[in-house]
């Protein structure tokens, strides 16, 4: 998840600097989306390793 939300947020770093806004905006909120993803699944997987004792 976190390879795809960087991926995405070059992606919209590029376009940005050509001046392709709207695929811009779009890469950015599609990373942003990944990176929340990312950190949810992060935590639950902390929490649950943690629950288990290991």
């Amino acid at each position: 998840m976190l390879y795809y939300a960087l991926v995405f947020f070059i992606i919209a770093i590029i376009a940005a600097v050509f001046g392709f806004g709207g695929i811009a905006a779009g890469a950015t909120s599609i990373a942003k989306i990944l990176f929340v993803v990312f950190l949810v699944m992060a935590v639950v997987a902390f929490v649950v390793n943690m629950a288990r004792g290991r």
